[in-house]
Order: structure tokens, then C-alpha cells, then sequence
């Protein structure tokens, strides 16, 4: 049997906070990720230390924990004129995650590039490498979704940064699916040494070059993911962290996300 714990995103509910942490605890979830950027109500900004008590022992009180916090402010980090401010934002969200018990920010970077020689390349290296030792400094981890380059490519570029804890992966096997039409089992194996937290998604990838959006999220064990054997992976690289579940379409995602609860609960007792 697998042992992971199930989380679950929690703006995934789209209900206000009270009630999606209560519901998270009802569908059966053990954590928690929680956006810190706008426009959620937890927004970094906002937050002052009794604030953070109240929302902390509210997640405590359903018996829950925070599996990670999402630090994403959609700029990504390949404009240098934007860089230092998004820098100094997520060093703030590093800091803040502590306070919610956690020692793991997610973010998206942007598109790393092919081709190493692009300049955009340097600019994206130096300030991830910022971030990387500053999350050493402090015993934390800055993780990089999974989705808009291959598992490769991001395997490549980490291993070019000097921080080797500090950087780390938020794997999302439905975005490699969708996005990259990459094979998410073997990216686990890939991305073995970084791989801090993962997302329970799903979908499929549709090889038609005319489509706006050649991909289309699904619940979970519709689509592409081979969730057995994505399961299997990552207990062979020894992970031991969340399966948080997200759910970015739908009508009923508290429903959904229910559901994907007990497929995920019947997986790991199954296989």
C-alpha cells in the first residue's frame, strides 16, 4: 500500500476559507495548500501574526495541516525588471510559510528555455539562484511547477543552480500531460532529487496543432495519468510527502474533489 497523505488545493473549493477548510476536513483530506498572492484572502500582504493564528488554528481545529503554500504572483522570473520585486515577494512568502508550519513554496517560473544560450536562460538561473540559497538559508524549499518545459529541461536547469535543496520540484504530472505531452511516471524518475511536493491532477493532451488549448483537465483517473504506476514512482524515489489534489474546472469541485479523494485512497490500498 502506498502511504502518501492526500491534501488538497485549497481555492480548489471556491468557497470562502472557514468553509473549505471544514469541507476539506469532511471529503477526507489530511492538508492543505494555501494560496499567499492575490486575489485570495490570505493574501501575503494582509496577514499580520494574529491573523495568522486565527487562520492556522481554524486548519488545526478540522485535523488538518498545510502541506505547502503557493507563492505564485504570474509574473514568473524572466524579466529582469520585474526580477528583483518578485524576488523579494517570495522571499517574503518563504518566511510566511513558516508560520503556517510549512516548509515548502510552490511557484511557476515561466518557460525555461531549449536552448541553454538564450539569454533569458541566465536571467531566469540568476534569480532562481537567489531564491535557492535564500530557502537554504532559512531550511525551505522554492519548488517549481511542473508543466511549461519537459521534465528534462527542468532536471538540466536545476542541476545548473548551486542550490541543491533550497530549488526544488512541485510536480504536476496532468501539466506535463497536457502542456508537454511529456510521460509523468518517467519525470518522477527524472526529477527524483528535487521532488518536495506533488499535485493530484489529471488530463489528456490532444495532438491537434489548429486547437487554442490542445489539452483538457479531467477528474481524476480519466485521463492520461497512469496513476498506479505514478504512485509507484515516487515510491521508488523514496517520497514521502502530499498527494495534494487540484481541481481547476468543473462545476461542483468540492464534489470533485471528494471524489478524488477516494480514488486516490483506493489506489494507494490497491496497488
Amino acid at each position: 500500500m502506498f502511504d502518501f497523505p492526500v491534501g488538497a488545493m485549497l481555492e480548489s473549493f471556491k468557497l470562502p476559507f472557514q468553509e473549505a477548510v471544514e469541507r476539506a476536513a469532511t471529503v477526507g483530506a489530511q492538508g492543505l495548500q494555501i494560496y499567499m498572492s492575490k486575489p485570495t484572502v490570505t493574501y501575503y500582504e494582509d496577514l499580520n501574526e494574529k491573523k495568522i493564528k486565527e487562520l492556522l488554528d481554524m486548519i488545526k481545529s478540522n485535523g488538518l495541516v498545510v502541506s505547502a503554500i503557493c507563492g505564485d504572483f504570474k509574473l514568473g522570473f524572466s524579466n529582469p525588471e520585474t526580477n528583483p520585486m518578485q524576488i523579494e515577494r517570495s522571499k517574503r512568502v518563504l518566511d510566511l510559510a513558516k508560520y503556517f508550519e510549512t516548509n515548502i513554496v510552490t511557484t511557476h517560473i515561466g518557460t525555461v528555455p531549449t536552448d541553454k544560450n538564450d539569454p533569458t536562460y541566465k536571467i531566469m538561473q540568476d534569480a532562481c539562484a537567489e531564491l535557492g540559497e535564500y530557502a537554504d538559508s532559512i531550511g525551505s524549499s522554492f519548488a517549481i511547477e511542473t508543466g511549461p518545459e519537459t521534465a528534462l529541461v527542468l532536471r538540466e536547469f536545476l542541476d545548473s543552480l548551486p542550490s541543491k535543496k533550497g530549488m526544488a520540484v512541485n510536480m504536476d504530472p496532468a501539466n506535463l500531460v497536457m502542456v508537454m505531452n511529456d510521460d509523468p511516471v518517467q519525470a518522477v524518475y527524472t526529477l527524483k532529487d528535487y521532488i518536495v511536493h506533488t499535485h493530484a491532477k489529471d488530463g489528456v493532451h490532444f495532438d491537434d496543432p489548429t486547437m487554442e488549448k490542445p489539452f483538457k483537465e479531467m477528474a481524476l483517473g480519466q485521463g492520461s495519468v497512469d496513476f498506479p504506476k505514478y504512485l509507484k514512482a515516487l515510491e521508488d524515489i523514496g517520497y514521502r510527502g502530499f498527494l495534494t489534489i487540484e481541481r481547476e474546472v468543473g462545476g461542483n469541485p468540492a464534489a470533485d474533489i471528494g471524489e478524488a479523494v477516494k480514488f486516490l485512497n483506493k489506489v494507494k490500498k490497491e496497488y
